[in-house]
């Protein structure tokens, strides 16, 4: 069936083109709001990554206060032979990431007890406190 009229007149309510193919205007006006979307997306994931970096994670979670943490990051009795009193402070995802990357110990606080700490934070679950912010950490960035 031939279409009637200019080729870039949209088809009339009622016509068999106005509900198959898509006008080359309303394609178009689809790519603006498209290429906006990831204008505006842009800037949220820059602000997402800055938030990541001051997120907390707890050591160990605050349902857990009190216990010490191994060397391998499992929780124990305080005064535990060879374990460590929790963290006085909850540790940032920027130190979490930088004690990843390079591995640079926690602010105050020993080699040693730095790896202690990285392997509680290594073994959180999902419902545990600090759990979103590691996971968060894990994620690659584009």
């Amino acid at each position: 069936m031939a279409h009637e009229g200019p080729m870039n007149e949209e088809p009339r309510e009622g016509h068999p083109a106005a509900e198959v193919a898509p006008t080359r205007r309303r394609l178009l006006m689809l790519g603006a709001v498209g290429a906006s979307a990831v204008v505006t997306i842009r800037p949220a994931l820059a602000s997402t990554a800055g938030s990541i970096l001051n997120c907390e994670i707890p050591v160990p979670d605050p349902g857990h206060s009190g216990n010490w943490i191994d060397a391998d990051g499992k929780l124990v009795a305080p005064n535990t032979p060879g374990a460590y009193p929790p963290a006085l402070r909850p540790l940032t995802g920027e130190q979490v990431k930088s004690n990843l990357r390079y591995g640079r110990s926690y602010p105050g606080t020993s080699y040693d007890q730095s790896r202690a700490y990285t392997n509680y934070i290594r073994r959180l679950q999902q419902g545990t406190s600090g759990f979103t912010c590691y996971a968060s950490l894990q994620m690659p960035r584009g």
